[in-house]
């Protein structure tokens, strides 16, 4: 499958299968995660694979966005690590980081059978409270990932694409 089929067939997955994941295809989607490009490859991102009962009850509590999955990875990004940029210092890279190496996730994932669905219906302080994370962390998302459920189907939001003309534009 061409990298645009696989785009045009992910769709973000809200119910998954009891199948767990086998650790050989979460280990190539966490390596294509770190395979994901960084400001200066500084790769100030953190992924915490959440799967014990505790650590799933914890994330069921903070969100109802966890869909079932058995596992759920939590995205922060070290903000001791993040490129800053030298002409404005309030820019930093951090979150976008994260996101890149989110994306690489979200897609190999998707490649490899998996569904995920990228989640920021939580509150971030109270995350990084509940796991207690250092300090110089900041959560930026979540990620069920799994194996969608048989009657799992994309959802209303998922079709409807603006006509690329009113997203792009060339100077």
């Amino acid at each position: 499958m061409s990298f645009l089929e696989l785009a045009k067939e992910r769709y973000s997955v809200r119910k998954y299968s009891d199948r767990p994941i086998e650790i050989e295809v979460l280990d190539q989607v966490l390596e294509a995660g770190n395979l994901a490009p960084t400001a200066r490859n500084f790769q100030p991102h953190r992924i915490y694979v959440l799967q014990s009962e505790e650590a799933i009850a914890k994330m069921e509590a903070l969100s109802p966005c966890t869909f079932g999955a058995k596992t759920v990875l939590v995205f922060t990004v070290n903000t001791d690590e993040e490129w800053i940029n030298p002409f404005e210092h309030s820019i930093r890279s951090g979150v976008q980081d994260v996101s890149i190496v989110a994306t690489h996730i979200m897609m190999a994932a998707a490649d490899l059978g998996l569904g995920t669905c990228w989640c920021n219906y939580f509150s971030n302080s109270k995350l990084e409270h509940e796991f207690e994370m250092p300090r110089n962390e900041k959560c930026v998302l979540f990620m069920p990932i799994g194996y969608p459920a048989e009657d799992s189907v994309p959802g209303p939001m998922h079709a409807p694409r603006k006509d690329i003309s009113e997203t792009v534009k060339y100077l």
